[in-house]
């Protein structure tokens, strides 16, 4: 198995298809799917579809009692705060006690061109530590219950964002100037590495890993922009509109929901998918799929977070 190229596949969905869409005809009756952010947004939307398919959706969240409202029991939900390394350590501790199999693995949670934050006891820029080191370090905790039954996926939500720039290898942390867009190009960049390296990683037992660009959507992902800004990027007009070509939920969660279930994608594996399709090559940046980067990243996440499930 090698990773899958950047070349459509002719999917038979596009732009305007609902994750309700990408799993009519598919059963999810015994297979468990694991949402980080899931209850909110484009998460809950995924929940939904993978529940409403037959999936047991459990989504780990940083408001719990906030979750189970909105999940309304249709969803379990256990506490995880992505900027917190020990609470993903609890969170994949408690899983692997479950002795539960994993078959779907959805890194959507996410934070988007935030003022400039501080986590953790080494003081990381919130945009890299909460997209890529959370996710990392929950993949890597939760590697035995991925590769237990083999045939698991992994999915990264990255976005086109990632053109905004690569890995700042030499200001990772952004200690010499912080640009909230330049961190976040730099975080949806190494969503897509980090799945590109686990595939690679994964291939011998079975569990392969795709990073996906909903598409443009409004969501709270947006919650740290002002009207202006947003007026200005051209995502809303002087009313408050959106525009018309951004997507609704429904279709922004289909292309995670579609790769992690899709048919057509048995045996593949590695690549940036949109509009639940792989993307072809003009919608993804070299930067973002370069083999030898994607390897330099895992191995400097692996320093920062000390888990790496193949060491």
């Amino acid at each position: 198995m090698t990773t899958t190229a950047q070349q459509h596949i002719g999917s038979g969905f596009g732009a305007h298809s609902t994750a309700e869409d990408v799993l009519r005809g598919i059963d999810l009756s015994g297979k468990l799917a694991v949402v980080t952010g899931g209850y909110a947004g484009l998460g809950l939307e995924t929940t939904r579809a993978l529940a409403g398919a037959g999936a047991h959706v459990v989504v780990p969240a940083r408001r719990p009692e906030t979750a189970e409202k909105a999940l309304d029991g249709h969803a379990e939900v256990a506490e995880l705060d992505l900027a917190d390394l020990e609470s993903v350590r609890r969170f994949a501790d408690a899983f692997l006690a479950s002795d539960r199999s994993a078959d779907i693995l959805i890194n959507n949670a996410g934070v988007m061109a935030c003022p400039e934050t501080r986590v953790g006891p080494h003081g990381w820029e919130a945009q890299f530590a909460i997209n890529h080191l959370g996710h990392y370090a929950l993949a890597n905790r939760l590697w035995p219950a991925l590769a237990r039954d083999g045939g698991a996926r992994v999915i990264s939500v990255s976005s086109a964002g990632h053109m905004r720039g690569g890995i700042h290898w030499d200001d990772v942390r952004f200690t010499h100037g912080y640009d909230k867009w330049r961190a976040y190009g730099q975080a949806k960049t190494a969503n897509a590495l980090f799945a590109l390296h686990l595939d690679t990683l994964g291939q011998d037992a079975g569990v392969r890993a795709f990073s996906v660009h909903p598409g443009p959507i409004m969501t709270t992902l947006q919650r740290h922009l002002t009207t202006e800004e947003m007026t200005e990027l051209g995502w809303i007009d002087a009313s408050g509109t959106v525009r018309t070509d951004f997507k609704t939920p429904a279709q922004g969660a289909a292309t995670q929901v579609w790769a992690a279930t899709s048919p057509r994608l048995a045996g593949e594996g590695g690549a940036y998918c949109a509009d639940c399709d792989i993307a072809g090559p003009d919608a993804v940046r070299e930067w973002a799929t370069d083999p030898d980067q994607a390897a330099r990243l895992w191995a400097l996440s692996a320093g920062l977070t000390g888990v790496d499930a193949f060491a």
